[in-house]
């Protein structure tokens, strides 16, 4: 009989992968649509020269007066002020490209853990977006102006728009991440994967950690790489203290009884 069973359970595993496989086609046909929607209205307006002006305001601020970014590529100037409105695009529509990936795999969770989409999207979200306008209103402005006045007289900066597109978005995607550490670790807490009394004990290796990765991902000077690893800490510390609040988790056996009940 389990001779019988193997054939009939090859066709319906092949089934399942492909409806799988369909599935995530669509959710990402969804996610790219939000994301293209969102990039034709703001090359209508405010438009993407605008966009990337706005972008390039803390280097102008801190170059002298009449200075003004170069461009050494022949559709540089075309291509920058794109790049930048489809990141501003991709920004915004996170929500919708988080939401779409959660539905992917919601169907795979329990009910409890189903409960945790909307908290996840709406805090990723906003940190993420946090950690971006951290990075813009308070890094750039500090970093630039340290650079500005560090550089000598006979030195006229003229930075080109193409290698300050690539810092931008190193440093945005590096702080936008580094403010995520408190969703990750309540979510660690929250699964049961870490307990919260061993995440307290790491708090040296973090300080190490945070350091390290600040001075990979961040210019090579002491202040950028302080100004991305204490923001770290912190958030590793305010993590912990709201982990704090979370619900333990089930014991396996209320676990188990209660999940075959709540699957969908």
């Amino acid at each position: 009989m389990s001779n019988n069973a193997a054939p009939e359970e090859e066709p319906q595993k092949e089934e399942s992968f492909i409806s799988h496989l369909i599935e995530l086609r669509s959710r990402l046909i969804r996610a790219g649509i939000a994301v293209v929607a969102v990039f034709f209205v703001l090359c209508l307006y405010p438009g993407a020269s605008y966009i990337y002006d706005l972008l390039a305001r803390p280097m102008l601020n801190a170059l002298p007066q009449g200075t003004h970014m170069i461009a050494t590529g022949v559709i540089t100037p075309f291509m920058v002020p794109i790049k930048v409105t489809m990141m501003a695009a991709l920004v915004i529509a996170l929500p919708v490209v988080l939401y779409q990936a959660w539905a992917f795999v919601a169907p795979g969770l329990y009910r409890h853990e189903k409960r945790l989409a909307l908290p996840l999207i709406v805090s990723s979200t906003l940190l993420f977006m946090m950690g971006m306008a951290f990075c813009y209103f308070f890094v750039f402005r500090t970093v630039f102006h340290f650079i500005a006045n560090f550089a000598p007289q006979s030195i006229t900066p003229a930075p080109d728009i193409e290698a300050y597109l690539s810092f931008v978005m190193t440093m945005f995607l590096a702080f936008g991440v580094t403010f995520e550490v408190p969703v990750v670790v309540v979510l660690l807490v929250k699964t049961g994967i870490v307990q919260l009394d061993k995440l307290r004990s790491m708090r040296g290796y973090m300080v190490v950690a945070a350091f390290v990765i600040a001075a990979v991902v961040t210019p090579p000077d002491m202040l950028s790489m302080c100004m991305l690893a204490v923001p770290l800490c912190l958030l590793f510390e305010l993590g912990l203290l709201a982990a704090r609040f979370v619900q333990p988790k089930q014991s396996e056996e209320d676990a188990s009884s209660t999940d075959l009940v709540e699957r969908d």
